[in-house]
């Protein structure tokens, strides 16, 4: 028998000049395999942005089970998964007092150029102890582009950007609050610094009883089983639990009506 020779010709796999893949496409083996089987040695990418977290509020504990007058932080934990999972990378995670008044402002300064965004968590408010607004209206210098978010919850979220490029990101500080926002408005802002563009949302028919909130979406974790989502329980903005055993969170409108589609945010956390 004589063995078949099989042969391809040059630029058979494409036409010559052709991107192999658009920008903003994750790198991953597959990509890889692909650029050297064209002959591509190295890749131009841009990596991750890089995320400071400054978490404030002096009734945080850090360890064990809270004391009378005190909060465990949650969102220092869930933070840089939260991060890595949107598309960034935390280099670094601090803690901040509420007192003396210029804490934060000093945190802020001390953050390292190479930081594209710095998150803060808490402090978005208009309370005595909240001083993000007045570092940025004040000596930050900042340019506003979000002054809160018509949702429910975590309406008191904000982004501007310091005068030396960076971004700052405030989250507020209740827990379940802080997850909506980040989906909100931390999602979209590192989906761009990667160069990537915003996936369209999957709208799915939401079933069951979900209250809506009037001039405000509201963010609900919920199960999905690919046809229908249906709210999971336990979604107060300052607990976590719904979320946890969620699937996704729906974005209902406030002039939703039962059983028809919402946009869905997957996955939760």
């Amino acid at each position: 028998m004589v063995a078949r020779r099989r042969r391809r010709s040059a630029g058979a796999s494409g036409l010559p000049g052709a991107a192999l893949a658009p920008a903003g496409t994750r790198i991953d083996p597959v990509l890889l395999g692909l650029a050297a089987a064209c002959g591509h040695d190295t890749l131009s990418i841009r990596p991750r942005p890089r995320v400071r977290v400054l978490v404030t509020g002096d009734e945080l504990t850090h360890t064990g089970r809270p004391g009378s007058g005190q909060v465990r932080d949650a969102l220092g934990p869930l933070l840089p998964s939260l991060v890595h999972t949107l598309g960034g990378v935390v280099a670094d995670l601090h803690h901040v007092p509420d007192r003396p008044a210029d804490s934060l402002a000093d945190a802020v300064r001390r953050t390292p150029y190479d930081s594209g965004v710095i998150v803060v968590t808490g402090s978005t408010s208009v309370g005595v102890t909240d001083q993000l607004r007045a570092f940025l209206d004040g000596d930050g210098d900042a340019r506003w582009v979000v002054d809160a978010v018509a949702c429910r919850p975590g309406h008191p979220q904000l982004l501007a950007q310091l005068p030396d490029g960076r971004w700052i990101l405030g989250l507020p500080g209740n827990p379940y609050a802080a997850l909506a926002a980040a989906h909100t408005l931390l999602a979209p802002l590192l989906t761009g610094l990667a160069g990537r563009q915003l996936p369209a949302l999957p709208r799915i028919p939401l079933a069951g009883d979900t209250r809506i909130a009037p001039g405000r979406t509201r963010l609900v974790p919920v199960i999905w089983d690919g046809v229908t989502a249906r709210a999971v329980g336990g979604h107060r903005s300052a607990f976590l639990r719904g979320a946890a055993l969620a699937d996704a969170l729906a974005a209902v409108p406030p002039d939703w009506q039962p059983c028809t589609p919402v946009p869905v945010i997957s996955p939760a956390g």
